[in-house]
């Protein structure tokens, strides 16, 4: 097939690569390269690095107006769009005689949005998984053309996640793309009525209140990993959390203290309700180390209460 490929971050790279690789004829249109880094370069999308490594063309419209699609009519059969990051509208979407198929990583209709990954690990669902989907107007709602399920352990993160996510979707999306070239597509409608919905997260959401649950406290650093990051804290410095686990017993405490070291988990830190495990720890301006190094150079670390103002 003829097939223009939306997508922007790293996620939506071994898709693309698989169609790739399936024989079909793709070009790809991503968002425009964007200031990054400490020197402010200009720095391309890793969907168009992959495209380049390919030798596709690219398309980097800065909007999806009457310019962008000229270029683009009577040129492709289906559109294919993972995390591209913008809306298709019905002139755009009136481009592709097959229509267009999206790659989402849930379990639609729960949590249609921006982050379902991190979504699934902040409500502490007990599995997740990559619809690939119709392309509708309304965000999210197409009939679902195929589904791959994973059941969750309660030690992901948003990263692991994502690997997971980009790896297993992409044999997933040359199956249902060879069967909407062979007309054996079936598409199943969504219920609305179970539909969930998920946003996009600010940095300072990051902060952590060690006043909740040590269950919600663990889901948030793990959700949250790699970004914004969680943190907290300490000595009149911002103290960044990593890697977290549940501990089954709880130490009276104040909220937020430092009670113990578990030699195999972590520092252990007492929540409004249990104890939660963290095993790796970064200041400002230093490096991210795990738990005993940061013990270290930092004892005094056991016994203090994190979260006090800075």
């Amino acid at each position: 097939m003829n097939i223009l490929f939306a997508g922007t971050p790293a996620i939506a790279v071994e898709c693309l690569a698989a169609l790739v690789a399936a024989g079909h004829r793709v070009e790809v249109l991503t968002n425009p390269d964007a200031v990054s880094g400490r020197g402010s370069s200009l720095t391309p999308p890793p969907v168009k690095v992959c495209a380049q490594a390919l030798g596709l063309p690219v398309h980097q419209p800065p909007k999806l107006d009457a310019a962008a699609r000229q270029p683009l009519e009577d040129r492709f059969d289906l559109l294919v769009s993972f995390a591209y990051g913008r809306i298709f509208g019905p002139l755009f979407l009136g481009l592709f005689p097959s229509g267009g198929v999206n790659v989402h990583p849930s379990l639609l209709p729960r949590w249609r949005g921006p982050s379902p990954l991190m979504a699934a690990l902040l409500a502490r669902d007990a599995r997740t998984g990559i619809s690939v989907q119709r392309l509708a107007q309304k965000m999210d709602s197409g009939d679902v053309l195929e589904q791959v399920v994973l059941d969750l352990e309660g030690t992901e993160t948003t990263g692991s996640l994502t690997d997971w996510a980009a790896e297993a979707a992409a044999p997933l999306l040359v199956r249902v793309v060879a069967a909407l070239e062979a007309g054996t597509a079936v598409g199943a409608p969504q219920d609305e009525t179970q539909a969930t919905f998920c946003s996009m997260v600010s940095k300072a959401e990051g902060r952590l209140d060690w006043g909740l649950a040590a269950a919600e406290l663990d889901a948030r650093i793990r959700a949250f990993d790699p970004w914004p990051g969680t943190f907290t804290a300490w000595g009149g410095q911002r103290l960044a959390l990593r890697r977290s686990s549940l501990v089954a017993s709880t130490d009276g405490a104040p909220a937020g203290t430092v009670v113990a070291v578990d030699k195999s988990k972590g520092i252990l830190v007492q929540t409004g309700d249990g104890l939660v495990a963290v095993r790796e720890l970064q200041l400002p301006g230093r490096k991210s180390m795990d738990f005993r190094s940061f013990l270290n150079g930092n004892p005094s670390l056991v016994g203090s209460r994190l979260g006090e103002p800075t």
